[in-house]
């Protein structure tokens, strides 16, 4: 494989990929995708094209707010690497959630977006909006 065998081998990704909302939020009456519902679509498409996708996960503290970084790392076999992060900050107190689930929650956004920027995943189909409930 050449060195832009990465960057074709995303591009085909991109363009095959289709990650529906599979979640409903029936409070705000609106679906949405959720980071599991992007890796169970993207999955086949990575062995299909030989490709790795890792998730990590690290927190920072930047100006006394603490974050979570995630990192989605997609690698090829020949060595090619492609990754974007993301951020998701946490609350400083989420009701009825202990901190390791605020913890979660945080890195289940962070990871989601950062799946949305290195996929090209629309942002608009992905956002909970009660205007977005038909797409």
């Amino acid at each position: 494989m050449e060195s832009t065998s990465i960057y074709a081998a995303l591009a085909a990704v991109q363009s095959e990929l289709k990650a529906p909302k599979g979640q409903m939020d029936t409070f705000g009456g609106y679906r949405y995708r959720s980071c599991e519902d992007i890796l169970e679509a993207v999955k086949p498409i990575l062995k299909a094209h030989d490709l790795l996708l890792t998730l990590s996960d690290e927190p920072k503290v930047l100006e006394g707010w603490h974050y979570i970084e995630a990192t989605a790392k997609l690698e090829s076999l020949d060595g090619g690497c492609i990754s974007v992060k993301a951020y998701a900050r946490e609350p400083e107190q989420k009701t009825k959630m202990d901190a390791a689930q605020v913890t979660g929650t945080s890195s289940s956004y962070a990871r989601k977006y950062a799946l949305n920027g290195l996929f090209c995943i629309c942002l608009l189909y992905t956002s909970p909006s009660p205007r977005d409930t038909e797409r």
